[in-house]
């Protein structure tokens, strides 16, 4: 099998590379755990409240001194579409990112069901935005 081959399947990294996020640095994965500390109670607010539109996220992570714009290094926007059955569904809720270094970023979420905000490195094709999916 091999390394880092999620399930095992054959060709696992190069089927699914773009999902993979990037390496970061020590020093960058500390600054973005950091940082990720900091949004972790925002979005936990939000969602305590059931406030998790893209608006009013933006807004409560603005307070914290964040700068938004169209490519970083903080952009909230709606959740990605999902296929359900036999058509696309755009879930409740918004998604983070929030680029800390050039190797490092903040990728957060919060939604009906649940919140997050973690530390991690880059992917390929989509900068701090998780992929929804691979090749």
């Amino acid at each position: 099998m091999e390394p880092g081959a999620g399930d095992g399947a054959p060709h696992y990294r190069e089927n699914n590379g773009s999902r993979i996020a990037g390496e970061m640095s020590p020093a960058s994965a500390a600054d973005a755990k950091k940082e990720a500390d900091r949004i972790e109670p925002v979005l936990k607010a939000l969602w305590q409240a059931g406030t998790w539109d893209p608006k009013t996220v933006r807004t409560a992570l603005l307070k914290l001194g964040y700068q938004e714009k169209p490519n970083g290094p903080l952009v909230v926007r709606q959740m990605d579409a999902r296929f359900v059955t036999d058509h696309y569904v755009t879930p409740e809720g918004a998604v983070v990112s929030l680029q800390v270094h050039d190797d490092a970023c903040v990728i957060g979420f919060v939604q009906r069901s649940n919140y997050q905000a973690k530390a991690t490195g880059p992917y390929p094709e989509s900068g701090c935005f998780e992929p929804p999916f691979a090749h």
